[in-house]
């Protein structure tokens, strides 16, 4: 046989193969590569503002982007050829119904049923106005859609996005939230305990038993453990008082470009759509501005949502393992009684910085899924922050991570050791989410 005659039968045997292939997914005539992202990005959009309104706690709030992060990416998953399930990678996802072999879907209306159904059952509660502004949004593509897909395509592609949801949200009411989810806080009578602080002292620290439920790729929260702080000490000339020193010192000083990064950063609950919203943002524009496909974008949602998700839980289980008190308690104890910190001090303990721990997972995760890439961060612009704040540019992501950090030391809620400590653990779990986690077939 010639080797024209053997090239020719291979490339119709590839033509069947990829034709079987197509028909055993159920293919419709686009794959979700082939969709752009608007869908995904514009729904991120909405939650961010929904959580912004919402007044949603840091920890609370990584739970709703990833739960919904992983129901956009298994709702899409099934139109392409080129990504994996995450069933059986994530703790506890055992399956997620497939879609009909040989009926044609609409990957767009899929993910919108998928998400609107999901965002609508993940909040505990949920205000009138962001119930009206979800319904809506689900609304608005349901009508461009329906306009452009066959009846029956169209309500097949929202039943299938709507069972995802349902799968989804049954699986993710097994990670103990609903017993973790608050708990009575008994602190240890210890030197340099975390005491409440100004200026609501709230006695009750926030959420001291998110580190119990269950992460999505971690085996629990105390892996990536910190390397430890500096032994408490109220000798001016010890570790742990330099420490105080530098925070109290910085706060003193502060130039306006560290103002402006520890504004930038921020991302107090009620005012923003809270740290973990922030690098959802930031999918969000690389989405647009990058031109992804609707699967690329699902998958780094997704990636993100994992990070920031099991950032929390460690660095909360963390938390409430060391139990130490924020800079402007010993500062005012043992250096300056007149001290405060620059932004508002959360009401939790100090070690290590939840900002550093998922900036520095998240940095992991998107540098994998992309390389080091520069991007513009207008986060603040897109979801008019007040006062304005203009955006950022940054060389890579691990840069944004590094800056998110010492934020919080400009801010003086956190030591330097606190942000340190935290980018650490959060690339440890950056690195373990990329090694035990495959996107790519």
């Amino acid at each position: 046989m010639c080797r024209r005659t053997v090239g020719l039968l291979l490339a119709v045997g590839l033509v069947l193969v990829t034709l079987r292939t197509w028909a055993e997914l159920g293919q419709s005539k686009k794959l979700v590569d082939d969709f752009p992202s608007d869908v995904a990005s514009v729904w991120f959009d909405t939650l961010y503002d929904v959580i912004k309104s919402e007044v949603t706690a840091p920890p609370l709030a990584s739970r709703i982007y990833s739960i919904s992060a992983i129901a956009l990416y298994e709702a899409v998953l099934p139109g392409t050829l080129h990504n994996r399930s995450l069933v059986g990678q994530l703790n506890g996802l055992a399956a997620v119904p497939q879609p009909k072999k040989h009926g044609e879907y609409h990957w767009p209306t899929v993910a919108n049923a998928a998400l609107a159904r999901t965002i609508r059952s993940i909040f505990p509660s949920l205000k009138r106005e962001n119930l009206e502004a979800i319904n809506a949004l689900e609304q608005s593509f349901a009508g461009q859609f329906h306009a452009e897909v066959k009846r029956k395509s169209y309500e097949r592609s929202v039943a299938q996005g709507r069972a995802v949801a349902r799968a989804i949200l049954k699986w993710a009411a097994t990670d103990g939230f609903s017993i973790y989810n608050d708990c009575p806080y008994a602190p240890l009578l210890v030197p340099g305990v975390w005491k409440p602080t100004p200026p609501l002292f709230n006695p009750n620290p926030l959420q001291p038993c998110w580190g119990m439920i269950r992460p999505m790729v971690l085996t629990s929260g105390e892996e990536c453990p910190p390397s430890g702080h500096p032994s408490f000490s109220t000798d001016p000339a010890s570790e742990f008082y330099a420490a105080g020193q530098e925070v109290y010192h910085v706060g003193m000083g502060l130039t306006d470009e560290q103002k402006t990064i520890a504004d930038y950063w921020s991302d107090g609950a009620g005012a923003t759509g809270t740290p973990p919203g922030h690098w959802i943002a930031i999918v969000g524009q690389i989405s647009r501005n990058n031109g992804l496909s609707l699967m690329a974008s699902a998958e780094a949602f997704a990636r993100v949502g994992i990070a920031v998700h099991d950032a929390f839980i460690g660095c909360w289980y963390t938390k409430y393992v060391y139990n130490l008190q924020r800079p402007v308690t010993y500062i005012n104890e043992h250096i300056n009684p007149a001290w405060m910190s620059y932004i508002t001090t959360p009401g939790f303990p100090s070690y290590h910085s939840g900002h550093s721990t998922q900036s520095g997972a998240v940095a992991t995760v998107l540098t994998d899924m992309f390389g080091v890439m520069s991007f513009t961060d207008t986060t603040h612009t897109d979801h008019r922050l007040e006062p304005p704040q203009e955006p950022r540019t940054y060389d890579s992501f691990d840069e944004a991570a590094a800056e998110a950090a010492v934020s919080r030391l400009y801010g003086g809620i956190h030591y330097s050791f606190d942000n340190d400590h935290g980018l650490a653990s959060g690339r440890c779990i950056g690195d373990i989410i990329r090694e035990r986690v495959e996107f790519k077939k």
